[in-house]
């Protein structure tokens, strides 16, 4: 891989770590929102909901990770 390419995957790998940051963001304030719940509320289709949220934000960061790390081995 020549230079020119790999500058170009480091500056996606930066565009990707600020949307990773972003999502994590998102998905600790659903975290909270969710563990501040009364437990009653929890078992209600509005916590369930929330914890399939948390979960599926939990998914996408392992995804971000997947990513920066095969992008990481191409540029090697």
């Amino acid at each position: 891989m020549n230079d020119q390419r790999r500058k170009a995957i480091e500056a996606v790998l930066i565009e990707l770590a600020d949307l990773r940051a972003q999502v994590e963001a998102i998905q600790q304030e659903e975290q909270e929102a969710f563990d501040n719940m009364p437990e009653g509320l929890q078992q209600t289709p509005n916590g369930q909901a929330s914890e399939a949220a948390v979960s599926a934000l939990d998914d996408a960061l392992g995804a971000f990770d997947e990513i920066a790390s095969s992008l990481d081995e191409a540029k090697a």
